[in-house]
């Protein structure tokens, strides 16, 4: 009988209480899409399950969860209640509550294009130069639209700690069949308008004194400079290990950034990237084959992991440091989704 009731109220629009704020979900509507279509300031951001932006605690009801949240929300936060919010459709009425002062600190900046660098094949860095401050902790990203491509926007971390003269920078990797990366890759951007909205995100670095497990892929390596410089001038004083998954040499760069880092980090400072496609017999002498084949010989129980770059990296890695006993609380990750995540999920 439960099953009949919740089957016919599938088919049929449903109320939900938004922060006491009553909306109607369609059949088959997340409560994401449904709040914005109805004027909610809802935070949002990837939209398919991968950055959190939009996770609100259910008070009341029920729902249909598109994907598994385990990977983004914490033990904490499943006890509680809380969903994604782009990824549950009510199975009845519901109520939610959602914290709404994140998307209040959310501005849109405008500047433009100062320079276009290709770091390697498939990763562009874009450096802006803003209009105004746009206020942000290392680890966050932002909403990025570009004058040459409207009605388009991606999503991008920072990748340098907030700068006094509100340049900012971000590392875009060329996707295949991706609109807005490509069109980055292929065009001459300098001198071109951008928007920037934001910032959006929970990944930035927890005040502890735990030794810093960083693993990083592709263009995961943004975000994660960012904090490791942001520490260092704010004086943190934590052992670093750096994991970065890449293809083949072609695929490393930001080399010597990291090797300035290392140079000035005041404690133990250990840079280790794994290839996993390099020809055999090149000059390669490094380490060969995914980088979490690597992590558990790195994976000390006392220590505080950050993840980001491509979902089954940070997935599995996040796997791993679990089953080696590292605590749900201390593994904070971001999940580099794509247009291409987005229609498979859908």
């Amino acid at each position: 009988m439960r099953w009949l009731l919740s089957k016919f109220q599938a088919d049929k629009p449903v109320t939900a209480m938004v922060n006491d704020v009553a909306i109607t979900v369609q059949p088959k509507e997340t409560l994401l899409q449904a709040a914005l279509r109805q004027g909610i300031d809802f935070p949002h951001s990837c939209r398919v399950g991968g950055c959190a932006t939009c996770k609100c605690r259910l008070v009341e009801g029920q729902v249909k969860e598109l994907t598994q949240a385990g990977y983004i929300l914490s033990d904490a936060e499943l006890d509680q209640g809380y969903i994604l919010a782009c990824q549950s459709v009510p199975r009845g009425d519901v109520k939610v509550t959602v914290d709404t002062q994140g998307a209040a600190a959310r501005k849109q900046v405008a500047g433009r294009v100062i320079a276009q660098d290709h770091l390697t094949h498939d990763i562009v860095r874009l450096r802006i130069q803003l209009d105004g401050t746009l206020p942000y902790k290392a680890g966050q990203f932002a909403q990025l639209a570009i004058a040459g491509l409207p009605g388009v926007s991606r999503s991008y971390s920072f990748a340098t700690r907030m700068q006094p003269d509100a340049q900012v920078s971000f590392f875009v990797r060329k996707v295949p069949g991706g609109a807005f990366s490509s069109h980055i890759h292929a065009q001459a951007l300098v001198g071109q308008t951008v928007s920037v909205e934001g910032p959006m995100g929970d990944f930035w670095l927890r005040t502890a004194e735990a030794p810093m497990l960083m693993v990083a892929g592709g263009s995961g390596l943004a975000p994660v400079l960012a904090i490791l410089e942001e520490a260092l001038c704010a004086g943190v004083k934590r052992p670093v290990t750096l994991l970065f998954g890449a293809r083949t040499q072609a695929d490393l760069y930001a080399l010597d950034t990291l090797t300035e880092l290392a140079r000035q980090w005041p404690r133990r400072f250990a840079f280790v990237p794994v290839l996993s496609q390099e020809p055999e017999g090149s000059s390669w002498q490094g380490l060969r084959g995914m980088v979490v084949d690597v992590l558990a010989e790195h994976a000390l129980p006392d220590s505080h992991a950050y993840l980001c770059g491509p979902p089954p990296m940070v997935d599995s890695a996040r796997a791993l440091l679990l089953q080696r006993g590292l605590p749900s609380a201390h593994i904070h990750a971001d999940r580099f989704t794509t247009q291409h995540d987005l229609a498979a999920a859908a």
